[in-house]
């Protein structure tokens, strides 16, 4: 069987594109009503339910010579206190404080010598309330497996739940030696195919024969080929980027997106697409770049973990590709753009065929794995990064406190300066985005182009009507899609 601790070809792939100016870390800034607690207090706190997330005392170990991917052993140096830190913001500690704070520290890499995680306590915010801001590099979590981790991490009520001890108390395993590393990259080959097959053929189960679904399956392998084939347009996101991060949010009413879309039609991921083109629009033409004529391409993460993977580490998510029509002005007109665009997409079976590659690169060599990634990062087969992850729709709680609002945060790959993550959370949907340093030092315009994007498409809708729903579907949650026939 092939090791259970070894990273997959997706997980790894993230290692690969990590460059000194392109960070690898998923992030979030967590804002909590009441009075921060100690920060011994939070130490305690996460030491007790670190036996529920173990990857969290695990580092990395590297193959020799390249000739495997890493494995995840225990750190035998482990401490939990280098990883909680502990710090407060200028006065007044406003909105705009936190937001530098939250770019500096998402502008720092994290140690690839040490567990791949950071969380820091922020005190200093004004209006009794305190922050979290949480660092993981995608190859240890992905955006909807991180959810799942936030839900065990925190509480579900005021009072903090009772939390299982361990069976025994922790101790590091033995680290393995470079030799031993060697030795069972080299003979796990002989079995990894076996899983390769058994993880296609899963990906292809249904009820119709298999000739039909092999069929379909190259169809849609071929689909996702020829569109990553097709570059995307210039654009004044796709630039060389640094290591400096600029971070913002926008917070807005998850019901007023479901209104919308149960208006004018489509999903809520529809209207998340619609509104950001009507942004993205708006910048540039406050920048004098032209968008008649112009599409831009979004690279959209697609979940493919199933319910019961649901709380495990790794990533599980597949490439798809979303146009954003950034040259409609209509903002109803672009809307239905967006869905019926996206409908073909799902149609074409992009996501099958994403999960059937990235299935199959878990037996690629790595060299040839990261040959590839750095490949795709110097192309430009997509203008910036939106990715929507379904949040917890009630209410968390650390020690006590409240999380108010989760602002998400994407990293950013070589040539592209803007990324937006979008997280629904108790009845909220915040809009996470990070820029680089230099090439978006006006983002908060973007910010306001958002903004006025939301008002605008919300009053083109109108009111709900009386006793209209407000549920969404499960096509409302992309990043909950299943793959498959």
């Amino acid at each position: 069987m092939a090791n259970k601790d070894r990273l997959t070809g997706l997980d790894s792939s993230f290692l690969d594109l990590e460059r000194d100016a392109a960070h690898m870390h998923v992030a979030g800034c967590s804002v909590f009503a009441g009075d921060p607690p100690g920060y011994d207090e939070v130490v305690r706190a996460i030491e007790a339910r670190l036996h529920l997330v173990p990857r969290y005392r695990q580092r990395l170990a590297f193959v020799p010579f390249g000739l495997g991917r890493p494995v995840w052993v225990d750190d035998p140096h482990f401490k939990v206190q280098y990883h909680v830190r502990h710090t407060a913001l200028p006065r007044p500690g406003g909105d705009a404080e936190l937001k530098r704070l939250a770019g500096r520290v998402f502008s720092q890499a994290l140690d690839r010598s040490r567990p791949l995680w950071e969380l820091w306590l922020v005190e200093g915010l004004a209006g009794e309330r305190f922050a979290l801001l949480s660092k993981t590099h995608h190859a240890l979590v992905d955006g909807v497996s991180g959810v799942d981790i936030a839900t065990v991490l925190f509480d579900t009520s005021p009072e903090p739940l009772p939390v299982a001890p361990p069976d025994h108390e922790w101790v590091a395993r033995p680290l393995p030696s470079s030799a031993q590393l060697l030795a069972d990259a080299l003979l796990e080959p002989a079995t990894v195919p076996r899983e390769v097959v058994r993880g296609v053929q899963a990906t292809l189960r249904g009820p119709r024969t298999v000739a039909a679904r092999l069929g379909r399956a190259f169809g849609s392998v071929g689909a996702l080929a020829w569109t990553g084939l097709q570059a995307a347009p210039p654009s004044p996101f796709n630039v060389r980027i640094g290591p400096h991060r600029r971070f913002t949010w926008v917070e807005t009413d998850l019901g007023q997106f479901k209104a919308i879309k149960n208006t004018l039609g489509g999903t809520v991921n529809d209207v998340v697409l619609a509104v950001v083109a009507g942004a993205l629009a708006g910048y540039m033409r406050l920048h004098g770049q032209a968008t008649e004529g112009v599409e831009l391409r979004a690279m959209v993460p697609v979940s493919v973990r199933a319910d019961i993977e649901r709380g495990a580490l790794g990533n599980r998510v597949a490439a798809m590709w979303a146009a954003l029509p950034v040259a409609v002005n209509d903002p109803v007109e672009r809307l239905e753009r967006v869905s019926r665009e996206m409908r073909g997409v799902k149609q074409s079976g992009q996501a099958v065929g994403a999960e059937i590659l990235t299935r199959l690169s878990g037996f690629a060599p790595p060299t040839i794995m990261a040959q590839a990634a750095r490949l795709q990062a110097r192309q430009r087969i997509f203008n910036l990064v939106v990715t929507n992850v379904p949040g917890p729709q009630f209410p968390l709680y650390l020690l006590g406190r409240e999380l108010e609002s989760i602002y998400p945060m994407v990293p950013l790959a070589e040539n592209t300066a803007l990324g937006i993550a979008i997280l629904s959370y108790n009845g909220l949907l915040s809009f996470g985005l990070v820029a680089d340093y230099d090439a978006l030092s006006d983002v908060e315009v973007l910010a306001d182009e958002l903004r006025a994007s939301i008002d605008e498409l919300a009053a083109a809708a109108g009111p709900p009507a009386p006793g209209a729903p407000t549920t969404s579907t499960p096509e409302d949650a992309p990043d909950q899609a299943r793959v498959g026939p």
